[in-house]
């Protein structure tokens, strides 16, 4: 399974909305600059996030975007899945309207890759954007402390 930019440039966005959570609504072009992202392609994929109930927009002179929830309870799995569709790593075992198969019954390799698509949803239901601000944080402070024993 291979994410197009859609999921990574998403959650790369969302990321941003989390460490201004709290704060005023972030205008697009804000999240576009910090994240070297293209405005044009991120308005497509805030589309995406707000009609999944990811993101609300505010509108006005002051207006932008903001999580619909706390950090801590929007998962990369959600992020994901409103911008890619559902996790799988081949069709017959989609989260969701799995592809039919008439071989289903005795393929021992659905097997393999319902497992896959398993672990890989485990791991994306349980980081939160939280968790990913908290990892954010704890890189900065061991960048900043290497800078300071370099001299630099």
């Amino acid at each position: 399974m291979r994410l197009s930019t859609r999921g990574h440039y998403g959650l790369k966005a969302m990321f941003d909305l989390a460490q201004h959570y709290g704060t005023e609504p972030i205008p697009l072009k804000s999240v576009a600059v910090r994240q070297n992202l293209s405005e044009h392609y991120l308005e497509q994929l805030i589309a995406r996030l707000r009609k999944a109930g990811l993101v609300k927009s505010v509108r006005g002179a002051q207006g932008g975007y903001i999580l619909a929830r706390e950090p801590g309870k929007i998962t990369v799995g959600e992020i994901i899945r409103a911008l890619e569709g559902p996790i799988a790593p081949v069709d017959c075992v989609k989260e969701v309207e799995p592809k039919e198969c008439n071989q289903a019954d005795y393929c021992i390799s659905r097997i393999v890759w319902t497992r896959v698509r398993d672990s890989i949803a485990e791991v994306l239901d349980s980081i939160s954007l939280a968790d990913m601000c908290r990892d954010a944080e704890k890189i900065h402070h061991q960048n900043r402390d290497f800078d300071q024993k370099r001299g630099g």
